[in-house]
């Protein structure tokens, strides 16, 4: 299958040639829906993570948010997060702390005390450690798509 600029898969996605893999992700993955942050919210964590170059996340992830009763403009506030109104400030320190923790390299100081701080003010240390283990997992899922060039609407 190619896409719109005419790139292939190089192979499988590697969790899908590793069956085991697939089965550790999936269960890191069950694991953040128990650290008491709304659903909604981790699904919105996800997104904000695979904006930043993963189309396969970017394209799969709203069809699992909207699965979960998330709504269309709540969906498309997250690219815009600081200025729309659909989000709380709860979710906007979560996609902030998403962000940082996303783009390491950018910056000296990858996660500064200002975005900490404000995810800590609405999050306890449980939901923060749900938090952080989403945003690596969602991580973990872009690099393998992105690296193996997973084509976006397609699995395999």
């Amino acid at each position: 299958m190619s896409t719109a600029i005419g790139l292939r898969p190089r192979m499988r996605n590697p969790a899908m040639v590793i069956p085991e893999a697939m089965q550790a992700i999936q269960a890191l993955h069950s694991a953040t829906q128990l650290g008491g942050v709304p659903p909604a919210t981790l699904e919105l964590v996800h997104l904000r993570a695979s904006q930043t170059g993963c189309s396969f996340c970017v394209d799969s992830g709203p069809r699992h948010a909207k699965q979960a009763g998330e709504t269309d403009e709540r969906l498309l506030a997250v690219a815009a997060l600081r200025e729309a109104p659909y989000l709380t400030d709860a979710e906007r320190a979560a996609l902030a702390l998403t962000e940082a923790a996303t783009q390491l390299s950018d910056r000296a100081d990858p996660v500064p005390d200002g975005i900490w701080d404000e995810a800590a003010r609405h999050y306890d240390e449980r939901a923060l450690a749900a938090l952080i283990l989403m945003i690596a997992t969602t991580n973990v899922f872009n690099r393998l798509n992105v690296t193996t060039r997973q084509v976006a609407g397609a699995w395999g």
